[in-house]
């Protein structure tokens, strides 16, 4: 352990690197935030959870779908112009989304500016991966910065919903989506002033660009593909857990689970990073997504133990951020430079995709098959996408990257 305190000691004092962390962990707190806030109180406004969850839904697929146009843009243009216009689009379209079920308008005009909101999302989670690839060369350095980054993002996704919560007990479900659109606007303005965006280079394409962008190159898009089962996996998690807390009749351990669930991802991916790995990144990126394997069945067998339940739910969750974690250091090594962004962009989208088909699936399993089935579910998808992750060396770049780059 001593030396693992060591190795983040010397790495956070190079420069740039704690203003970094720093900036991100305030920046993104939006991400653990807003979706629960926009739930609880459409769920309030409209009187039902589906209409909720539709309106919610409509904002990550609009996110997801928009993602990669953003980061096309971010590598031909530059991340100000940007940012200038999601930091005010995006709060706006909320407060819209919040004044029109407020007015109760019909359902369509609530789900519209959702969308707009999702569409006008902030690239700030992109760009600070993007930014920790420009800021180091060395690989190791980009292990240890992006085991960091998935270890502030479960600290977003801890915080946020905890503020959240506090707020929608102490004064109700409209002055907490209120607090979480008043968020997006800090999260902007601490992004934008921070001096984070000076480490950004600017890299235009050396030739045409290819309509599919960083899709082109084989090795990452099975890095994307692997990605999506991985965190369909997620989605399975983050319907399971409420499902064995409904089952127990105590739905309060729903939120214990997922808040162990997030300390044992938080503590996996500070260790990950601190350690030194001989095998190269592609076997780690397998190793991690194989053994999650391992916790999902027993989640599977443990569904009439709660307290083994809940320990292996620590164990799943040790896994989480150096998964992520190895999967950024791919993308940032496989990807052209002047698809720099947009290869994140791609990232975020089969994130959120796999996460939603996931919910969706888990949903389905859980109702017509049972909790188990669900979680055995997940460990036969995280087997077969260790597989998938060992194949990526053997494939090889785009026939013509030329002409398509």
């Amino acid at each position: 352990m001593n030396r693992i305190a060591r190795k983040y000691v010397e790495f956070i004092r190079q420069p740039d690197v704690t203003r970094l962390l720093l900036t991100a962990l305030v920046a993104r707190m939006p991400v653990g935030m807003v979706g629960f806030a926009m739930l609880m109180f459409l769920r309030e406004a409209m009187g039902n959870f589906a209409d909720a969850v539709h309106g919610v839904g409509a904002s990550l697929v609009a996110m997801a779908v928009a993602a990669p146009f953003q980061g096309r843009f971010i590598d031909k243009h530059g991340p100000r112009s940007l940012l200038m216009v999601t930091g005010v689009v995006q709060p706006a379209a909320l407060l819209a989304t919040l004044l029109a079920a407020h007015l109760h308008l019909p359902f369509a005009a609530i789900v519209a500016c959702a969308m707009v909101s999702g569409i006008f999302a902030s690239p700030i989670t992109t760009l600070t991966r993007t930014l920790w690839r420009h800021r180091f060369e060395r690989e190791e350095d980009r292990r240890t910065a992006f085991a960091l980054d998935s270890v502030t993002i479960e600290l977003n996704f801890t915080l946020g919903p905890a503020i959240v919560a506090g707020v929608l007990a102490a004064f109700g479900t409209t002055v907490a989506f209120a607090v979480a659109i008043a968020m997006v606007v800090v999260s902007f303005v601490v992004f934008f002033f921070s001096g984070v965006l000076g480490l950004m280079k600017h890299q235009p394409s050396a030739g045409r660009r290819h309509l599919l962008g960083p899709l082109t190159e084989p090795r990452l898009l099975m890095v994307f593909v692997t990605t999506f089962g991985l965190t369909l996996c997620f989605g399975l998690l983050e319907v399971g857990y409420p499902a064995f807390a409904t089952a127990l009749a105590f739905p309060a351990l729903a939120g214990v689970l997922l808040a162990i669930n997030s300390l044992g991802s938080v503590l996996g991916g500070a260790i990950y990073g601190g350690l030194h790995f001989r095998m190269p990144v592609e076997r780690q990126f397998a190793w991690t997504i194989g053994l999650m394997a391992i916790p999902l069945a027993l989640h599977a067998v443990l569904v009439g133990h709660p307290v083994g339940f809940t320990i292996v739910a620590f164990l799943a969750g040790a896994l989480i951020a150096p998964s992520i974690a190895a999967q950024s250091v791919l993308v940032s090594r496989m990807a052209p430079a002047h698809y720099a962004t947009e290869a994140f962009t791609w990232s975020s989208t089969f994130i959120v995709s796999g996460l939603g088909a996931g919910m969706a699936l888990g949903g389905i399993l859980v109702e017509s098959l049972g909790i188990a089935v669900a979680f055995a579910v997940g460990s036969a998808v995280t087997a077969l996408m260790a597989l998938a992750a060992l194949a990526i060396p053997r494939l090889r770049g785009p026939a013509r990257a030329t002409a398509a780059d």
